[in-house]
């Protein structure tokens, strides 16, 4: 197995780089992926909220739920 093989794997190797995160309200999120645990639940360092394709605010760090994400892609 290649060391990206399993979810979390993937996700900790986008540790401290720039993720897009969408959730499913509709909201999207980019920044420094800081720490995730097992329920996807993750932390996001100079946060930016997007929406229809601007940025709305600039927010620092935030603190997502897992339950409320449906993609992680690199920014």
């Amino acid at each position: 197995m290649d060391e990206q093989s399993r979810p979390l794997d993937t996700l900790n190797a986008a540790r401290n780089k720039t993720v897009m995160v969408d959730l499913k309200n509709g909201l999207r999120f980019v920044g420094k992926l800081k720490a995730f645990d097992i329920h996807i639940n993750v932390v996001l360092h100079e946060a930016e909220e997007h929406k229809d394709g601007e940025v709305k605010r600039k927010l620092g760090t935030v603190f997502i739920r897992g339950d409320t994400i449906t993609i992680i892609s690199p920014a």
